[in-house]
């Protein structure tokens, strides 16, 4: 659409927009002036559902009256506390319920799935990355390659941005796949880079690595409530993610995994097993053999943990509310054009726009590279009343979020940035 940088527009555009209205579902922090933050920094933690405090009260009540009676007894039972998770789950990332489970933290489950799909030989025993990759997920599979005996130099391979550029090229990650597809075991990439902003081609990367035979794995900590998924239907073998990000279930909230049908509902799959991931019928038998429940629960090692989960109950009704992924995409997709589109009218050398320009290609984050003093820049930021986040060594990201966000906000950091020549 064409847009203008007067402030007028912006307050049309925020008049139109029909889920304006869950901006006041969410808890705003408030400045040094009393007044909301612009929190551009959904990336790295959501904000408060004002109703994750009534859920977990209720959790905290039901333990103050039942004890442990609560596990059968409370209103949401702690026994199956998961199960009503299932589903908006599944719709979050494009998945049947069988195939996903929310259990742990991002990277434990990372580690669990590698612990079921990277079975190196000596012939196939490579993985696939892109560079740069989150810094857990890469300690996570170099260390996994180290528990084989395998030397991550030998063993990884990077994906990187071609010179003078930032991100990385599908057709660049495809040649690799073709390049090294008799050695590679995984392939293991992002929905969304943490740094760039760039939202990967997940359907032509996996049918890239599955032509081969190769294991496909995503972390969808960036993408899941960001963009709309359907791991199923794009016949992707595993993803990881977490859940205070996009999806606002606060710090350290559950976090969630999903595995393809035909991975989940193998009972024959190795895997790392707990008492939990065991069939329940039987899991209080309390037989020594493990008898694993043929879905995705079955890599779920510990019973559920009620407190990190309940603040995500309160998160998915309101992207229920809204309507799911579809209409906040939509909104999504002209909020942060509409960012871009005021960033380049600055025409300002001090900074510069290094996540993609196709908007099909991003989700609502846009990483700004500093040109000079780029720390001293985000100081600026944050005295006038914005919150976004720094990654070193001088890009400073901001995510405006189509919960909670506005257009005029938009304009308005644009303003404050603007004015630093």
């Amino acid at each position: 659409m064409q847009f203008s940088t007067d402030e007028d527009f912006a307050k049309q555009l925020d008049a139109e927009d029909p889920v304006r209205g869950f901006r006041e579902k969410f808890h705003l922090p408030l400045g040094k002036d009393s007044k909301p933050l612009i929190y551009f920094a959904g990336n790295s933690l959501g904000l408060m559902p004002k109703s994750a405090r009534e859920i977990v009260d209720q959790e905290l009540n039901d333990w103050e009256k039942l004890g442990v009676d609560a596990h059968l007894e409370a209103k949401t039972p702690w026994y199956t506390y998961h199960e009503p998770l299932r589903e908006p789950t599944a719709q979050m990332v494009g998945a049947k319920p069988v195939e996903v489970i929310c259990m742990n933290s991002l990277t434990v489950n990372l580690h669990l799935m590698m612990a079921t799909f990277y079975r190196p030989t000596k012939s196939r025993f490579k993985i696939l990355m892109e560079d740069p990759a989150f810094p857990s997920d890469t300690y996570a599979i170099k260390t996994q390659i180290a528990h084989h005996g395998l030397d991550p130099k030998d063993a990884l391979i990077l994906a990187r941005a071609r010179q003078g550029e930032f991100t990385v090229h599908t057709e660049d990650i495809v040649d690799l796949i073709e390049k090294h597809s008799d050695q590679l075991a995984v392939v293991m990439v992002p929905g969304v880079n943490f740094f760039t902003g760039q939202l990967f081609d997940i359907p032509t990367i996996t049918k890239a690595a599955q032509k081969h035979g190769i294991t496909i794995g995503f972390d969808l900590a960036h993408a899941v409530g960001n963009v709309p998924l359907a791991m199923h239907d794009w016949n992707v073998d595993f993803a990881v993610w977490c859940s205070y990000k996009y999806l606002n279930a606060g710090p350290g909230a559950v976090a969630g995994a999903y595995l393809h049908e035909r991975h989940g509902t193998n009972t024959q799959l190795p895997r790392f097993a707990g008492w939990f991931g065991n069939d329940p019928n039987t899991r209080f038998q309390m037989e020594k053999e493990f008898v694993p429940v043929a879905s995705a629960d079955a890599w779920q090692v510990s019973n559920p943990p009620i407190f990190s989960m309940a603040p995500l109950r309160a998160s998915y009704s309101i992207f229920d509310e809204a309507g799911g992924m579809e209409p906040l995409r939509a909104k999504s997709i002209k909020l942060t054009g509409y960012l871009e589109f005021l960033l380049n009218e600055t025409g300002s050398k001090c900074y510069s726009i290094i996540t993609p320009r196709d908007a099909n290609a991003r989700g609502c984050q846009l990483s700004i590279l500093a040109q000079e003093h780029p720390k001293e820049l985000f100081k600026e930021l944050q005295t006038a009343g914005v919150k976004c986040d720094f990654r070193e060594p001088n890009v400073i990201r901001v995510a405006p979020t189509p919960l909670y966000n506005t257009f005029h906000e938009v304009w308005r950091f644009a303003e404050i940035l603007g004015a630093h020549k």
